[in-house]
């Protein structure tokens, strides 16, 4: 989180909320996932089911310290209960649809350990063959925790969370942002 003063006098300051990757899944899902150092979380990532929204409407919905960000917006996503039983989430809405774009990647910590998974999804608006792409995109984050299975720490078992996701969602601008980048050699979105 960054605070910057804005130039102007007597003005307020700004509040731009602009993390990486790997913030939002070491810092914020995990902490949110074990329930530790949450108190205000909800003012930057609330708790909102964006799979039940068309996107034009999440900014209003987000955290009130980044309601007014014209460029992205963050949100923590429960697990459906269709997908506790072993189904696919439903990323339908009540105009359109979620649709998933190439592969899941892995996302890396700055000392290039995967700690997350992206998939990346765009927008459609309509029904049927009426269908038109959006300028909605969103990202989906879900941690990975690693367990060691003996005393030694010798064998260490990664296990995907699932019981809860965050999500930036964000209009398409043309230009790749600093949060699109990877390591350099750890291959592309």
């Amino acid at each position: 989180m960054e605070l910057q003063p804005d130039p102007r006098p007597h003005s307020v300051m700004i509040y731009r909320f602009y993390p990486t990757e790997e913030e939002l899944i070491s810092f914020y899902l995990l902490n949110k996932l074990q329930n530790r150092r949450t108190h205000n979380f909800h003012r930057v990532i609330p708790v909102v089911n964006v799979y039940e929204h068309n996107p034009r409407y999440l900014p209003k919905l987000a955290g009130e310290l980044c309601q007014r960000d014209t460029e992205q917006w963050f949100f923590f996503v429960p697990r459906q209960e269709r997908e506790e039983h072993g189904r696919r989430p439903s990323r339908t809405t009540d105009t359109g649809y979620w649709k998933a774009t190439g592969s899941p990647t892995y996302v890396y910590s700055s000392g290039n350990k995967v700690i997350g998974v992206k998939k990346t999804m765009v927008f459609y608006e309509g029904k049927s063959r009426m269908v038109k792409k959006t300028i909605w995109k969103m990202n989906e984050y879900r941690a990975i925790e690693e367990e060691t299975t003996d005393g030694n720490n010798e064998f260490v078992v990664r296990k995907l969370r699932h019981e809860l996701s965050l999500c930036r969602v964000y209009v398409v601008s043309g230009t790749t942002r600093a949060f699109d980048r990877r390591p350099f050699g750890m291959g592309s979105n």
